[in-house]
């Protein structure tokens, strides 16, 4: 969750420089700014659907033996780490592909 807001803050700051015509007051390269920016949200996505898939992975662990034999995650909790791990594959890939674009632009 700290990822998908943060990320989405921010996004909306770099559009708010853009639409408001900050960039042709700072000099700066704002295509490496572009690039670096979809660099970290690529590695924030990227370790958080890690995060997120290798906690979906612990469904069967069975934790507290000695009293009751439990899964560690119960069926409702499964599929909401399944589809929140969908969701962050598919947002990491995004931000991939984002990533392959602003690095062309900058570096043509």
């Amino acid at each position: 969750m700290f990822v998908s807001v943060t990320a989405f803050v921010f996004s909306l700051l770099f559009l708010g420089v853009f639409l408001s015509g900050v960039v042709t007051q700072i000099s700066a390269n704002w295509n490496f700014l572009d690039f670096a920016y979809h660099f970290t949200v690529f590695v924030f996505y990227f370790g958080a659907f890690l995060l997120e898939a290798a906690a979906t992975s612990l469904h069967d662990l069975r934790c507290n033996a000695t009293v009751a034999l439990e899964p560690l995650l119960n069926d409702n909790q499964y599929n909401i780490n399944v589809a929140a791990t969908i969701f962050a594959f598919v947002t990491t890939a995004c931000y991939g592909c984002s990533l392959g674009l602003a690095l062309r632009r900058w570096r043509p």
